[in-house]
């Protein structure tokens, strides 16, 4: 029944197995460059607010008291 609903009789299609493979394959490239992205993302993620604490710290201005604006 489930052959026929699938509309072949018989054994599976070479062809059908050979795409199945290679979209597995490729989804599997997919998710393991997902990751190696997501790690490079976090990586510079850290090293810009590393930098960007690094460059406040390394600023010292002294800003006077504000001055009410005129109006």
């Amino acid at each position: 029944m489930a052959k026929a609903l699938l509309g072949y009789v018989g054994g599976s299609d070479p062809r059908l197995l050979a795409e199945m493979r290679r979209l597995q394959q490729r989804v599997q490239d997919l998710e393991s460059e997902l990751t190696r992205i997501h790690a490079e993302n976090d990586a510079l993620t850290a090293a810009a607010q590393h930098q960007g604490e690094s460059l406040l710290d390394s600023i010292d201005i002294d800003v006077p008291q504000a001055e009410p604006a005129l109006t």
